[in-house]
């Protein structure tokens, strides 16, 4: 599979990476887990993205590859109590949270250390980041980033403190492209994409019940890409339009499905997209998308 430098780090990363909120909130069993990750190793991945909020999803990729360290690069996220709706912001909350990751991922390091979506106020404040630094400098991670969207993900950049950011972009969320991707470009800060796919809302026949993917179903009605409507190729396009963005350097998908990632691996090898299909899918954006159509955390 393709890799890129991610950013100022010098890790060659694969441009499809395996996002690990699913195995957790999806309660997905641990043989299942354990068949997914092999596939997925021996189809070229060398990045895993999780987090310490994500339920169990740390302890299981601890348990399933654990033991295949050196194998892939290894990022998790801070910032939340337990659960992502309980914040813990402070040097002595972050500090107890690394502790945990390594203990559930068997590791005493992780390439990748994020703070998880928190305001500027919170990063203007420097207590996170500053223990992020302590923790770079005592060797637990090797780099520090930033996880978010929109204003308070710009906000990340300008401080010239984070070596990657993670950030949403997809055909149904393109706030990014133009906010944010130019200053991380200009940088050199290594960019992590989240949902490429937009949760696959396409997969609904009515709007879902989960309110997480309720508004990128919404997006989907109102922009009637011509390749939905038809339901052509549409996971395909979907990737291949944010691997084609400049300054992604690999993009994060999740699912539970085994057989998943190698079929997601198939499409990503296909590269970019051709350059008019490109901005046919910007243009029906910039024509249809509404002010409110912020990056989605």
């Amino acid at each position: 599979m393709q890799k890129r430098m991610l950013g100022k780090t010098g890790m060659n990363v694969s441009v499809l990476g395996f996002g690990a909120a699913e195995i957790g909130y999806e309660g997905a069993q641990q043989p299942d887990i354990d068949k997914l990750l092999a596939a997925a190793l021996e189809n070229g991945l060398n990045a895993i993205d999780t987090a310490e909020c994500y339920v169990d999803s740390e302890e299981k990729l601890g348990r399933s590859i654990g033991n295949r360290r050196q194998d892939f690069y290894l990022f998790t996220k801070c910032g939340h109590a337990g659960n992502f709706f309980t914040p813990a912001w402070s040097a002595k909350e972050i500090a107890a949270s690394l502790e945990a990751s390594l203990k559930n991922l068997k590791t005493d390091y992780v390439d990748l250390l994020q703070l998880h979506s928190c305001d500027a106020a919170v990063l203007r404040k420097g207590e996170a980041i500053e223990a992020l630094q302590k923790a770079k400098a005592a060797g637990k991670c090797r780099f520090i980033g930033y996880s978010g969207d929109g204003e308070d993900a710009l906000a990340a950049l300008e401080l010239d403190v984070f070596d990657t950011l993670q950030t949403s972009c997809s055909i149904f969320d393109q706030q990014s492209i133009d906010l944010l991707l130019p200053v991380a470009v200009k940088k050199n800060i290594g960019v992590i994409v989240k949902r490429p796919i937009g949760n696959a809302v396409w997969r609904f026949d009515s709007k879902p019940d989960n309110e997480y993917v309720q508004e990128y179903y919404r997006r989907m009605k109102e922009l009637k890409y011509p390749f939905i409507e038809k339901g052509e190729n549409i996971a395909e396009t979907a990737l291949r339009f944010t691997l084609s963005q400049p300054g992604v350097c690999t993009m994060i998908a999740g699912t539970t499905k085994p057989d998943r990632w190698p079929a997601n691996a198939d499409m990503v090898r296909k590269g970019e997209l051709p350059e008019g299909q490109l901005k046919e899918i910007r243009s029906r954006w910039q024509a249809v998308a509404e002010p409110s159509w912020l990056g989605q955390i």
